[in-house]
């Protein structure tokens, strides 16, 4: 890359990576800046380091798998791990550069949704519920997901629901989005 190229890159709005199944290849000044890291500390580290627990890293590892086989973009929101331990809602964006092995090369993006850190403390639990009902997933379907009970999954609803003084789970998720509401 020219000068010019490499400063588009590293200044970009948004966080972008490449991987290779899993390991961070490349980043640029602000994915590093996202995560509380310098880049050098980035490079070669797996995205573990990113996520808050082993379960959530493993668990988040198939999703959007099936649209990146068919050479499609696979996008959605999650909570991610700042080096300091506070976490942040980003917008998450991927495409694989190897359709038949979609996670041997990988250029992802992060774009940050909510820039409040103010926010409630969540526990693991409730941020892995949080993860999948901004995918759409309900109750049952979080349960099975997660082996657990569906009573589990509401009782955790229930708490994420005021812990951020919302009424349900739209209102929850659009406050979280940054969408008005």
């Amino acid at each position: 890359m020219d000068d010019l190229e490499t400063l588009a890159f590293d200044q970009a709005p948004m966080g972008i990576a490449l991987t290779e199944h899993r390991m961070i290849r490349a980043c640029n000044d602000t994915f590093a800046q996202m995560f509380g890291f310098a880049k050098p500390e980035l490079i070669g580290q797996s995205f573990r380091l990113l996520y808050g627990t082993d379960q959530e890293f493993h668990q988040i590892r198939d999703i959007g798998l099936e649209p990146l086989r068919q050479s499609l973009p696979y996008s959605d929101e999650r909570i991610m791990r700042h080096r300091d331990g506070t976490q942040f809602w980003c917008r998450f964006r991927a495409r694989t550069l190897t359709p038949d092995d979609p996670l041997a090369r990988i250029v992802l993006s992060f774009a940050l949704i909510d820039t409040d850190s103010t926010g409630p403390t969540l526990t693991p639990r409730e941020r892995e519920v949080l993860m999948w009902l901004s995918r759409g997933y309900t109750s049952k379907e979080i349960a099975k997901v997660l082996d657990l009970s569906p009573r589990t999954i509401e009782d955790v609803r229930a708490r994420l629901l005021r812990k951020f003084k919302v009424k349900n789970v739209a209102v929850l998720l659009s406050r979280l989005s940054g969408v008005a509401h």
